[in-house]
């Protein structure tokens, strides 16, 4: 069996003055407070996330 692809991503950034629908992502993304990382499954949809609050996110492993 393959083990699945994982991301681990830290915010870096608040969300404070940013739109409403960032807030969102990080929380969707199970980050909303500053420096709290997470593992996360490496699939589209998650990518799609990071891609949009990447100015408040650090990827920090890929593999």
């Amino acid at each position: 069996m393959s083990e699945k692809k994982t991301v681990v991503v830290t915010q870096t950034g608040s969300p404070i003055g940013r739109k409403h629908d960032q807030r969102e992502t990080l929380v969707g993304l199970g980050l909303n407070k500053l420096n709290r990382t997470r593992e996360l499954e490496d699939t589209p949809a998650v990518r799609g996330m990071i891609a949009k609050v990447a100015h408040l996110v650090r990827v920090e492993n890929e593999g």
